[in-house]
């Protein structure tokens, strides 16, 4: 029997961020996005017609704090589970959220592959809930444990750059391949990003080797083949 899809509202004042989320989502199966929001009081607003499984809500709101806007929906619904994905990184904010009881916190930009497991992992989480009546240790540990090791190859990776990849400007870059549906060369890309076609470049085939985009080979008739790079799908 098919279980029921995950519905999901996504709380996200940039609506460029939106539509990516969406898009990510539907990469994963069993979810569906029923609704967006961009402010908290518009959420709340659409929590009076019907309850999601699932919120990805942003910090920062045009008309409240993301973090007061959980509490608020704690108290209102405590059946709603949360993954933040926001700009924020203060320790304040992160200990907030997993006060509040936050599935998951991500900082963008969002890395696709870390996004889509974290929904998978969330998924099979409320799978277990809702098949098992009682659960052994090691099953309560697995679901406890949630990001940190999962988080653990990731803080090795950052430390492990290799030379002249500084970890701001691939962010940088990662955020603007985001916002990019088709394939781009290095020179559109630098102009995006500002900075020069050889420093794009060297982040574009670095990003390659770390099989997070894939390269097409466009022939003309005449000079050599244009490069264009282009997100894996996952």
């Amino acid at each position: 029997m098919n279980r029921q899809p995950l519905t999901v509202m996504i709380v996200e004042d940039d609506e460029l961020a939106a539509k990516i989320y969406e898009q990510f989502i539907h990469k994963v199966d069993g979810y569906r996005v029923v609704a967006s929001a961009q402010t908290g009081k518009q959420a709340l607003e659409l929590l009076n017609v019907f309850t999601p499984d699932l919120i990805l809500l942003d910090v920062y709101l045009p008309d409240m704090n993301g973090i007061e806007l959980l509490w608020e929906i704690r108290r209102r619904h405590r059946g709603i589970d949360f993954i933040m994905i926001t700009a924020a990184n203060d320790t304040e904010t992160v200990s907030e959220a997993i006060r509040g009881g936050a599935f998951s916190y991500t900082i963008k930009p969002i890395i696709v592959e870390k996004f889509i497991s974290v929904l998978e992992r969330f998924a099979a989480a409320r799978q277990q809930l809702s098949t098992n009546r009682v659960v052994e240790q090691h099953e309560v540990d697995s679901l406890f444990r949630n990001d940190r090791k999962a988080a653990a190859p990731e803080t090795a990776a950052k430390k492990m750059l290799p030379k002249g990849i500084d970890k701001h400007t691939l962010r940088l870059v990662r955020e603007k391949l985001l916002q990019e549906s088709a394939s781009i060369n290095a020179d559109e890309l630098a102009e995006r990003v500002g900075t020069s076609h050889s420093t794009v470049r060297r982040y574009l085939e670095y990003l390659v080797t770390n099989n997070e985009l894939e390269i097409d080979m466009i022939y003309g008739s005449i000079g050599r083949p244009e490069r264009r790079y282009k997100r894996k799908q996952h």
